[in-house]
């Protein structure tokens, strides 16, 4: 499609779901707030992760990390606990560090310009976007899948959303429909995108902008968005070796590398002299983003004292139980995993 370069002609459309919005808006905790800190927040734990599974997570995060300062101050593992069960836990990371450069860089003072914003550790253009526009009045459309499917639907677009371009192509799209608020019509995107445009089954007949919608009038919602270009997934394998001796077993925190940064797992490998305590293996299968992973854990009870002393010397390895493992951030696999196996 080629877009003219006058917004005009479209202005309505984006006045109609201002209005669409100030009805029908999800009454959500952060909504009630203009802090570019829990907005921040929210945006990042709501990126991976539907509203109504995450909402409490979000308001348990807000409530133990009020602020920048409580945020930036806190140990990392805490962070992580706090992060636990949201999944893609290098957010969490990467808010602590950012936490930190805003306390550092811009002297506690959340940054209000958009460019300023996109420099903090993890932040992309639509969190920057967002931040920006709700709390600071920024004119940035706050482009992500929402957007790419209501506005190639409404345009009939067929521009491909996975191709380099689609964030600056679908942000000059959103510029002929953009209000003044711009804040209030990227959330009403959202709501949009969430609740009406939905990926499978929309709800055409309660949209506000039906009536212009191109896709809608040609009875092909179904052709849009455009996505031609497939990440295939990865087969990943990973051993581990469950090492107990009555209600404790050993345990170690990744690194920064690979995936499942700074969580906690289980010894990868163990001397020969400690396998005739394996008593059998589980093997279990788990998806990740761009990962096909299978987990072979074997079940390692270690009856010698002295075997234990020595093991633990060697590979320096933590010990911990069933009620210190709460306190500590596992993959899910590994998580699940403890709890079955050390049940009565």
């Amino acid at each position: 499609m080629e877009k003219n370069n006058t917004g005009s002609d479209f202005l309505h459309v984006g006045n109609r779901l201002l209005e669409w919005y100030r009805n029908n808006a999800r009454d959500l905790p952060f909504r009630q707030t203009k802090d570019p800190y829990k907005i921040w927040i929210c945006e990042i734990v709501f990126q991976q992760t539907r509203i109504n599974q995450g909402l409490n997570h979000y308001n348990n995060f807000i409530k133990r990390f009020p602020d920048v300062k409580t945020l930036a101050e806190a140990e990392e593992n805490e962070v992580l606990l706090y992060w636990k069960g949201l999944g893609y836990y290098s957010r969490a990371i990467n808010i602590h560090k950012a936490a930190q450069q805003i306390m550092n860089d811009y002297q506690g003072v959340f940054p209000a310009q958009y460019e300023e914003i996109l420099k903090l550790k993890g932040v992309g253009k639509y969190t920057a976007a967002a931040v920006s526009s709700i709390c600071f009045g920024g004119r940035m459309p706050a482009v992500d899948g929402n957007f790419y499917r209501v506005l190639s639907r409404f345009f009939a677009d067929d521009f491909d959303i996975s191709n380099s371009r689609a964030f600056t192509y679908f942000s000059e799209l959103a510029a002929l429909v953009m209000p003044e608020n711009v804040g209030d019509f990227n959330q009403a995107m959202m709501d949009i995108g969430s609740e009406i445009c939905k990926p499978k089954n929309p709800l055409c007949g309660e949209c506000p902008i039906n009536e212009d919608c191109i896709a809608f009038s040609l009875q092909k919602i179904s052709d849009y968005p455009v996505k031609t270009k497939k990440v295939k997934a990865e087969d990943l394998a990973l051993t581990y070796y469950f090492v107990h001796r009555n209600e404790q077993f050993l345990i170690r925190q990744r690194g920064d590398d690979f995936i499942w940064k700074k969580l906690f797992e289980f010894p990868s490998s163990i001397s020969e002299e400690m396998e005739p305590f394996i008593t059998n293996s589980k093997t279990i299968t788990h998806k990740l983003t761009h990962k096909n992973v299978s987990i072979e854990i074997f079940n390692v009870n270690v009856t010698s004292e002295t075997l234990w002393n020595d093991f633990i010397a060697e590979n320096q390895y933590e010990i911990t139980d069933i009620q210190g493992s709460h306190e500590k951030s596992f993959p899910k696999p590994l998580e699940n995993y403890i709890q079955n196996s050390l049940k009565d």
